[in-house]
């Protein structure tokens, strides 16, 4: 049986480092803000207060834009 717990993958980031979608605005102001680093990719909501922020390894990230242009989440 393995009881290795997996650690979670996240990295320092700092405010200044998130870059925010073009599309923002609109009829729905919704939108997500991103981080490229050496380390992988950090997103968050640009109206999340507490800033919570979700980590992706850069094989991950790779993979969603993949998903994106191929129209998987339709």
């Amino acid at each position: 049986m393995n009881t290795k717990k997996s650690k979670v993958f996240s990295f320092n980031v700092a405010d200044g480092q998130f870059k925010t979608s073009s599309w923002t605005g609109g009829i729905i102001a919704q939108c997500v803000m991103v981080a490229k680093t050496s380390k992988g990719f950090a997103v968050r909501d640009t109206k999340d207060k507490d800033k919570t922020t979700l980590f992706f390894k850069k094989g991950e990230w790779n993979a969603f834009i993949k998903g994106v242009k191929a129209g998987e989440f339709d």
